[in-house]
């Protein structure tokens, strides 16, 4: 067996076993919290019962603070849990927002799920139709298209940014731990895990325990030897765009790839926005870290300011892509890379 695939068989295989050992853990452990807290509450309504009739001496005192201590531990942990059930960016210190929690949660769960479509091809309900119908429509929205025969002139780079020789040394130099390290700490928290169930955080917490197997992983994708497809795999979630959304058009996909896979694109993406500035012309005002969408609508503002000055005609001529950024043409992508003098490594 090659020594890449045993790196990549026991990474996903001690992925899957901690994945199982977590399963049996947390009901196993949802179990003790339950019993815990019913004590804890018995203990602590015989304490106030017996207060209600003589004081208490300072045992029972002291007794009663450490019982309540522990309640406010328990309960502090469920409402953690349900905050990050819910997806909500803050949590109040010091108040019981248990109900809340659940309530946007819940809330959310009924927004995701879709019970009928009302599409130009009628009515679509039921499970299955609905998968059927939804699957279908991504499908032809997604996949290749058969009437792009567009090919671009590799030999035309004249007013073309070139990637520079030491660019493309950093571009295709060997992975560090510190670069590792560094793309993982950049992820933010409570973020919604790719198939598998890891957040960023498992990866930032137990780094030093999973930084050589994952160096393994990187040294195999350095020598090309990786088959990185085997973790780029995701759940497609449905996001409403609306508050009454009816139509699949009215959703926005999104899909959670597992955070293994993240790390490989995130390293690429700080390798490579050391030289975007460079090579990718100011015209695009979006994307780009100190670049803002809006700069595109003021220079459209200058340009019919300048139009009605100057008492001149003019076209303004406005393209909408549909899902421009969900949809790659592969073969087009990697003639630009080409063009702008990528290393063959980044085109292939």
């Amino acid at each position: 067996m090659d020594k890449w695939h045993n790196s990549l068989e026991r990474w996903q295989a001690k992925i899957r076993r901690l994945r199982q050992y977590l399963k049996v853990w947390a009901k196993n452990t949802s179990g003790a919290y339950k019993k815990e807290k019913k004590k804890l509450l018995a203990k602590l309504d015989e304490l106030d019962k017996k207060a209600e009739s003589t004081l208490l001496d300072q045992n029972k005192l002291n007794l009663k603070y450490v019982l309540n201590e522990r309640l406010s531990e328990l309960l502090r942990g469920d409402e953690i849990k349900l905050y990050q059930c819910a997806k909500v960016k803050n949590l109040l210190e010091g108040h019981a927002n248990t109900k809340y929690f659940q309530l946007v949660a819940n809330g959310k769960h009924r927004k995701t799920r879709i019970f009928r479509l009302e599409q130009e091809e009628g009515l679509i309900h039921g499970d299955a139709e609905l998968k059927k119908y939804i699957t279908t429509y991504y499908k032809k929205l997604f996949g290749p298209s058969n009437h792009n025969n567009l090919v671009m002139d590799e030999s035309y780079r004249d007013d073309i940014p070139q990637v520079i020789a030491e660019e493309n040394e950093l571009l295709v130099a060997e992975f560090t731990e510190e670069e590792i390290r560094g793309a993982i700490f950049q992820m933010n928290h409570n973020t919604a895990p790719g198939p598998d169930g890891f957040p960023p955080e498992f990866y930032q917490v137990f780094w030093n325990v999973i930084k050589d197997d994952l160096m393994a992983l990187f040294t195999y994708f350095h020598k090309g030897e990786l088959p990185l497809h085997s973790l780029n795999f995701g759940t497609i979630i449905l996001i409403p765009k609306s508050k009454e959304a009816k139509q699949i058009q009215q959703y926005r996909p999104i899909c959670l790839l597992n955070v293994s896979f993240k790390i490989f694109t995130k390293v690429a993406t700080n390798r490579i926005v050391k030289i975007a500035q460079r090579i990718i012309k100011p015209s695009q005002t979006t994307f780009q870290p100190g670049r803002n969408i809006m700069e595109g609508a003021g220079i459209l503002h200058e340009t019919l300011h300048e139009l009605h000055k100057r008492k001149q005609n003019g076209i303004i001529f406005k393209i909408d892509f549909e899902k421009a950024y969900d949809k790659v043409n592969w073969n087009f992508l990697q003639q630009a890379l080409r063009m702008k003098g990528f290393h063959p490594v980044w085109c292939d």
